[in-house]
């Protein structure tokens, strides 16, 4: 079993609680992905900082494709972890 996982970077933080379901939804993922605040170097407002959610796939079943897509309708990307 790898360890292999995907980071959406969103804008905000309902864009990821968004995500969360939608990935739910769409893609039938199971696992709770976890949902963490990266504030910008240096920033301590809220309102410079993205959000991530990171969300496992051992399988490797997620298309890294289908998930630059689908984040995008939210203003959002893929990142390499």
């Amino acid at each position: 079993m790898s360890d292999v996982r995907h980071v959406l970077v969103l804008p905000d933080r309902d864009g990821a609680e968004e995500v969360v379901e939608a990935l739910r939804e769409r893609f039938g993922v199971k696992e709770e992905p976890q949902v963490v605040r990266d504030a910008l170097a240096g920033e301590d407002d809220a309102e410079d900082a993205q959000w991530l959610v990171v969300l496992r796939d051992e399988a490797g079943r997620l298309d890294p494709g289908e998930l630059d897509a689908f984040v995008g309708e939210w203003e959002g990307w893929r990142e390499e972890p």
